[in-house]
């Protein structure tokens, strides 16, 4: 049989919040993180744009450094920095800080899109634009992928297998499958698992302008007047652990990975396809063992862009059938924005929570039904639910889909 996969401990920084609890208190609540925001370049950029944005408060790095009792920062992108805060916290609540378990028996997997585009910004206005050989010593590791998994690493001992996963808005989902069959299948006993993003910087933002896929003002899932994403950054961690494992040690368990599907379009690098979505949560919910009469709630992808949505309530529809509207929708990125990387792992982290809660979290800014996306949205406030089990969907450009199945 495979090994039971339990979740001991969460870890969230964000703009609507700097800990697991906080994003939870916020998204309960209905509080928005998204606010106009000036990107500006240096000296020979473009002039400088204001767009709505979900960005983090500085603060958080010195509250971590504060932790460490040491600078951390010199060395570490923004995006890896969020992603130790983050795994940090979750490590914290399930009692392993300074704990024998953390070696070779514990795996770090985290995911991101694009790792230290704020770092790399940085280096090509000094490189094209000041026509400067001199760069920072640590520019190649603050830009790669790994750097993240690699600070969690030596901040805390690790020494089993760890790694990254980049596969855009799926990333971090990706990162907690990997996570859970390293432990399912014996590698590890542990994992540190999630993902966090740091690319609402000048230039990602042209890009994402360049596609159109930003919203004028606001993220508005499933409403007939969404427009478009609202770029985030951030980051999220889980810690799951051998069912066992936890017990013996004596671990408060907050929750159970149940299983996951993961499937490609293989069809359009940004259109969705209705077979991938829905194939994953077909997937997802027969690895995790929920049955037909089960409740579940769904915490879309939900990005606010008219296809994404429109593919994604299809999907649910065709996977439920007439069971469809039984099963309430949430939509965080209205409040915390899109972390592309660290999405899935956040929503998970908050899913969680409402899980434990009873509490549907109300998808923010929704003017009017889309007749369709006709799919049981939670608006206005959070919903009482009787729901104990959650599917979490990451819908990645390039067709790359995970949906995750929890209890709780």
């Amino acid at each position: 049989m495979a090994r039971r996969i339990a979740i001991t401990g969460l870890g969230a920084v964000s703009a609507i919040g700097l800990g697991a609890k906080a994003n939870w208190d916020a998204a309960r609540e209905g509080r928005s993180g998204i606010a106009p925001h000036r990107f500006e370049g240096g000296q020979h950029a473009p002039e400088p744009v204001t767009l709505p944005a979900a960005l983090t408060a500085d603060g958080f790095a010195a509250g971590l450094e504060a932790r460490f009792g040491r600078k951390v920062s010199g060395t570490l992108d923004r995006f890896a920095l969020l992603g130790l805060a983050a795994a940090y916290e979750a490590i914290e609540q399930a009692g392993l800080v300074d704990h024998a378990a953390l070696d070779q028996r514990t795996a770090i997997v985290l995911g991101h899109g694009q790792g230290g585009q704020e770092t790399l910004e940085k280096s090509y206005e000094r490189f094209f634009g000041l026509k400067s050989q001199r760069m920072h010593p640590a520019t190649v590791p603050k830009i790669m992928v790994s750097g993240g998994v690699s600070a969690v690493a030596m901040q805390f001992g690790v020494h089993g297998p760890t790694f990254a996963t980049s596969s855009a808005c799926a990333s971090s989902a990706h990162a907690i499958v990997q996570g859970a069959g390293l432990i399912q299948t014996g590698l590890a006993d542990v994992a540190i698992v999630g993902g966090s993003e740091a690319i609402a910087t000048p230039g990602c933002m042209a890009g994402w302008m360049a596609i159109q896929a930003l919203a004028d003002a606001t993220c508005r899932p499933f409403s007939k007047d969404r427009d478009g994403m609202v770029m985030a950054d951030g980051g999220a961690a889980l810690i799951l652990e051998d069912y066992e494992h936890a017990r013996a040690r004596g671990a408060e368990i907050l929750a159970e990975y149940l299983g996951a599907g993961m499937t490609s379009d293989a069809f359009h690098i940004t259109q969705p396809s209705l077979e991938g979505t829905s194939g994953a949560m077909r997937q997802a919910i027969a690895n995790g063992g929920l049955a037909e009469a089960d409740e579940v709630l769904i915490s879309a992808h939900g990005t606010g862009t008219p296809l994404n949505d429109k593919n994604e309530a299809a999907s649910i529809r065709a996977v439920f059938g007439e069971r469809a509207r039984r099963h309430p929708v949430i939509a965080t990125k209205s409040a915390h924005g899109h972390l592309i990387g660290g999405s899935a792992a956040l929503q998970a982290v908050i899913a969680l929570q409402a899980l434990k809660a009873g509490l549907a979290p109300p998808v923010l800014n929704f003017n009017e039904p889309d007749p369709e996306c006709d799919v049981d949205v939670v608006v206005g406030q959070a919903r009482p639910i009787k729901a104990r089990h959650a599917l979490v969907n990451a819908f990645a450009f390039g067709g790359l889909n995970v949906s995750m199945a929890f209890s709780a």
